[in-house]
């Protein structure tokens, strides 16, 4: 049982990293068509290797979940990167994110009252999300002085607030799934900073709505 545990995560690693070649070359047909080909893929690898019947609806789930959720998701800055203020883009989406966190973080901790997710994250406040969110504006602001000149005062409000909602509603994801695996760090590279999830969380939902963000802007 253990081994096919690791054939299963060297498999959804594997294909997690190959997904990205499509996404580069923006070859969207190659990319279902590998989505597919992964998917069957591991119908076949369950099939012929069962283990027990009550957890492999979840063992299938969490390798599907894995595969989209990592890789497609942060494959966007691929995406992004491409475009033609792409460099732009990404560090706007870097200087909302920390802008966002760091906002979140000191408005919650000096005057956050109210809960905002308990069931999920405990410390997180309605005020620190709201702090977060002019944080991003902020955030947008400083990087498109530098990097994106044509910005608006419009745009600084949209693209800021839209990231700030999705990076935190990415935060509060990863959240969820920790406490739905039973864990408190999704990885100990980063020691006292919950693994490496934790500083991509906001990320992964923001690149690619930045990318769809800039392709309809532009």
């Amino acid at each position: 049982m253990l081994g096919e545990r690791i054939v299963e995560q060297y498999l959804g690693a594997i294909a997690g990293s190959l997904l990205i070649i499509p996404l580069y070359l923006q070859r969207f047909d190659l990319l279902v068509m590998f989505l597919v080909f992964t998917l069957l893929l591991l119908a076949a690898m369950y099939l012929f290797s069962l283990g027990p019947l009550d957890q492999l609806i979840f063992r299938l789930g969490w390798q599907v979940l894995g595969l989209i959720y990592l890789p497609l998701l942060l494959g966007h800055l691929v995406l992004l990167r491409q475009l033609p203020d792409g460099r732009g883009w990404v560090f706007l989406v870097l200087f909302a994110v920390m802008a966002c966190d760091s906002a979140a973080y000191f408005v919650g901790v000096t005057c956050g009252k109210h809960k905002l997710y308990p069931a999920v994250s405990p410390k997180k406040s309605v005020e620190g999300g709201l702090g977060g969110l002019v944080g991003s504006c902020l955030g947008v602001w400083v990087a498109a002085a530098f990097f994106l000149p044509a910005f608006g005062p419009g745009h600084v409000i949209l693209v800021g607030v839209l990231i700030g909602v999705v990076g935190q509603v990415g935060d509060l994801f990863e959240s969820l799934l920790k406490r739905a695996c039973g864990v408190k760090d999704s990885g100990g590279i980063f020691p006292g900073h919950g693994g490496i999830l934790d500083r991509l969380d906001s990320l992964l939902f923001a690149f690619p709505l930045a990318y769809y963000l800039a392709r309809l802007i532009s």
